[in-house]
C-alpha cells in the first residue's frame, strides 16, 4: 500500500500513513455513474394529476348530423359550448391523455456490492490529479493528493478559523472558483425556489463532526461528512468523478479499521 504524508493545520508535513485498500480500487466511472444515478432518484417527489381532471362536467357528444365535431360538449351550453369541458384527449378543457401518475416507480435500484464498488472507485479517483483536474478542479498549489490534515480540524467551529486552513492547504483557488462560478440558474427553476447554481467545491471527510459542519456550511461548494456518511453523491456530484477531497487522519483510519464499502 501507498505511504502519504499527513499535514498540519498550517501545512506543515507530519508523519506519513498507509492509504487503505479502498484508494486502489480499479477506475469505474460506468459503475459509479450507476450509484449516483440511483442516490438523485431518492430526491425527487412523486407527482401526478387528480383522477378527475378533466372529467368533472356533464360533457356528451351529439354525434352526427349537426354540422358539428363529434367532440363531448357540455349540456346546457349549446353550440357556444364547442370546446369546452370535454371526456375525449385532446380538446380544449379535456382530460389529458396520458397524465403523470403519483404512482409511478421512480427510485431507481443498484446492488449493494455494485454500490460499494462504485464508492470505493469514487474514493480511489480522488487521489488522481489527472481525473481531479480534469473535473475542474483548480489543484495546482493543493500540497498533495490525497490531502490528509490532522484531526484538529474536526474541532473548528466558526468560518474565520476555517478559511486560513484553506489558505494553508492550497484550496483557496478551488473555492475563489466556486464562489466565482455562483450565478443565476438558467430555466424555470429559477421560480421554484432554486434561483442560484453554486459549482462543487472540496469535500470535507471527517471522522467525527465537533463543529467543522458549522464552520464550513456558509463556503460555496463546500461539503461536510463523516467519513461513514458518503456515497456516491458526494465524490462524484453529477456523476463526474474525481472530486476535490480533504480528509482528517482519523476518517483515514476508520476506512482501514473499520473496512468501510469493503
Amino acid at each position: 500500500m501507498a505511504s502519504v504524508k499527513t499535514y498540519s493545520l498550517k501545512g506543515k508535513a507530519g508523519t506519513q500513513i498507509e492509504l487503505p485498500a479502498q484508494f486502489e480500487t480499479p477506475f469505474r466511472p460506468d459503475v459509479i455513474k450507476r450509484a449516483v444515478l440511483a442516490v438523485q432518484s431518492k430526491r425527487r417527489q412523486p407527482h401526478g394529476v387528480d383522477e378527475l381532471a378533466g372529467k368533472k362536467n356533464t360533457a356528451q357528444s351529439w354525434q352526427t348530423g349537426h354540422g358539428r365535431s363529434r367532440i363531448p360538449r357540455v349540456k346546457g351550453s349549446g353550440t357556444g359550448a364547442a370546446n369546452k369541458g370535454a371526456f375525449a384527449p385532446g380538446t380544449v378543457g379535456g382530460r389529458v391523455a396520458h397524465p403523470p401518475e403519483a404512482r409511478k416507480i421512480i427510485i431507481e435500484r443498484i446492488n449493494k456490492k455494485e454500490n460499494r464498488l462504485a464508492i470505493r472507485s469514487a474514493i480511489a479517483a480522488t487521489a488522481d490529479k489527472r481525473i481531479v483536474s480534469g473535473r475542474g478542479h483548480k489543484i495546482e498549489k493543493v500540497l498533495q493528493l490525497p490531502l490528509i490534515v490532522s484531526d484538529d480540524l474536526e474541532a473548528l467551529t466558526t468560518t474565520q478559523d476555517f478559511r486560513p486552513v484553506v489558505s494553508a492547504l492550497g484550496l483557496e483557488e478551488d473555492l475563489k472558483r466556486a464562489i466565482d462560478g455562483r450565478g443565476v440558474r438558467a430555466g424555470k427553476g429559477k421560480m421554484r425556489g432554486r434561483k442560484m447554481k453554486t459549482p462543487k467545491s472540496f469535500l470535507v471527510v471527517v471522522g467525527q463532526d465537533a463543529g467543522i459542519g458549522l464552520a464550513a456550511r456558509n463556503l460555496p461548494g463546500v461539503d461536510v461528512v463523516e467519513v461513514h456518511g458518503l456515497n456516491a453523491d458526494l465524490l462524484a456530484p453529477g456523476t463526474h468523478p474525481g472530486r476535490l477531497v480533504l480528509w482528517t487522519k482519523s476518517a483515514v483510519d476508520r476506512l482501514g479499521s473499520e473496512g468501510l464499502f469493503l
